[in-house]
C-alpha cells in the first residue's frame, strides 16, 4: 500500500542551480516586475482619470491592465523569494490559493482578450450602432460574466485539487503550483480532474480562441470587400493591431505551456514558457498599447506633463520662498 501522509507544504523546482545566475535572475524578475506595475498602474490611472478614454475599448483595456497587475503578483514575488533563500517551500493552503488566482486571472483574460475583439468588430463593422450595442451596462455585464465564470471555474479546480491524497515525494516539478505538477504527485484516482482539465480548460479557451479569431476574421473581410478608404483601413488595422499582438503573445504562451511535452528538449521549453507567460506577458502588454496606440500615448504624456509641471512649479515656489528669506534676514 501506498504512504499516504499529511500534507502542509511542497518543495517548489529551482530556476537554477547556478548560485552566481541567481542575483542575476532575480534582478530581471524585478525589473519586469517593476515595469508591470508601472506600465500598467500607469494604464489604469489615465483609463479613470482622462474623460476621452471613457469608451468601452478603454474600460476593458483598464480591466486587462489591473489583472496583469495581479496576474505577475500570483507568481512572480513567490518565485523572486525563492532566489534569495534555500528554502523553497510553499504551504499546502498557499499552494491551493496560488493554482486557485493563477487559473482564475488567466481565464478572465482568455475571455476580456475574447471581449475586446467582440469590441473591435462591432466598432468597425458596425460604427452607427456601436454607442447602443456596446453601452455601458453591456460593457460592465460583459466584465462581471469574465470575473465571475472565471472565478468559479478556477474554484472548481482548487477544491478538486484540495481534495486529493498527496503519497509521491512532496518536490514539485515546477516553479509554482499548477494542476498538472500537483497531479503527479497524487495517488488514488485523478481521471477526474484529468478529464476535468481536457474538457472543462481546452473548451474554455478553445472556446475564447475561437471566439477572438472569430471577430478578426470578420473584421479583415469587412474591410477588405467593403471599406474603401484608405484612411479608415489604416486606423483600424492600427487599433486591431495591438490587440492582436497581445492575443498571440497569450495564445502562444499558454500553448507552449499546456501541450504535452514529447522529449526533454520540450519540458525545458514548457518551463521557460510558463515563466515568459507569468513574468514577461504581463509586462509586455502596456508596451504593446502605449506604442501602437496613438490616444494611449497622448494621454500618458498629457498625465506625466502634469505631474512634471506641478512638480516644476513647486521647485520654483519653494526657491522663490528660500530666496526671499534669505534676502530677509541678510538685511539688518
Amino acid at each position: 500500500m501506498e504512504n499516504i501522509t499529511a500534507v502542509n507544504e511542497f518543495i517548489l523546482l529551482e530556476l537554477t542551480s547556478v548560485r552566481e545566475l541567481q542575483p542575476v535572475i532575480f534582478m530581471t524578475f524585478l525589473i519586469l516586475y517593476m515595469t508591470d506595475l508601472l506600465g500598467n498602474g500607469s494604464i489604469l490611472v489615465i483609463v479613470i482619470s482622462e474623460p476621452r478614454l471613457h469608451s468601452p475599448m478603454y474600460f476593458f483595456l483598464g480591466n486587462l491592465a489591473c489583472l496583469d497587475i495581479c496576474y505577475s503578483s500570483v507568481t512572480l514575488p513567490k518565485l523572486m523569494s525563492t532566489l534569495l533563500s534555500t528554502r523553497r517551500t510553499i504551504s499546502f493552503l498557499g499552494c491551493i490559493t496560488q493554482l486557485h488566482f493563477f487559473h482564475f486571472l488567466g481565464c478572465t483574460e482568455a475571455i476580456l482578450l475574447a471581449i475586446m475583439g467582440f469590441d473591435r468588430f462591432v466598432a468597425i463593422c458596425y460604427p452607427l450602432r456601436y454607442t447602443v450595442i456596446m453601452s455601458p451596462q453591456v460593457c460592465v455585464l460583459l466584465a462581471a460574466v469574465a470575473w465571475l465564470t472565471s472565478f468559479f471555474y478556477a474554484l472548481m479546480h482548487s477544491v478538486m485539487t484540495a481534495r486529493l491524497s498527496f503519497c509521491h515525494s512532496l518536490k514539485l516539478n515546477y516553479f509554482f503550483c499548477d494542476v498538472k505538477p500537483l497531479l503527479e504527485l497524487a495517488c488514488g484516482d485523478i481521471q477526474l480532474n484529468q478529464w476535468l482539465i481536457f474538457m472543462v480548460t481546452c473548451s474554455l479557451a478553445m472556446a475564447a480562441c475561437f471566439l477572438t479569431l472569430l471577430s478578426y476574421f470578420y473584421i479583415i473581410g469587412f474591410l477588405l470587400l467593403k471599406s474603401q478608404n484608405c484612411g479608415v483601413l489604416r486606423k483600424a488595422l492600427t487599433t486591431c493591431g495591438s490587440h492582436f499582438m497581445v492575443v498571440s503573445l497569450f495564445y502562444g504562451t499558454v500553448g507552449f505551456t499546456y501541450i504535452p511535452p514529447t522529449s526533454a528538449g520540450s519540458v525545458i521549453q514548457e518551463r521557460f514558457a510558463a515563466v515568459t507567460h507569468t513574468t514577461v506577458t504581463p509586462a509586455l502588454n502596456p508596451l504593446i498599447y502605449t506604442l501602437r496606440n496613438k490616444e494611449v500615448a497622448l494621454a500618458l504624456r498629457r498625465l506625466f506633463g502634469r505631474k512634471l509641471k506641478k512638480v516644476t512649479d513647486n521647485t520654483r515656489r519653494s526657491q522663490n520662498c528660500m530666496l526671499f528669506l534669505s534676502r530677509l534676514f541678510s538685511h539688518p
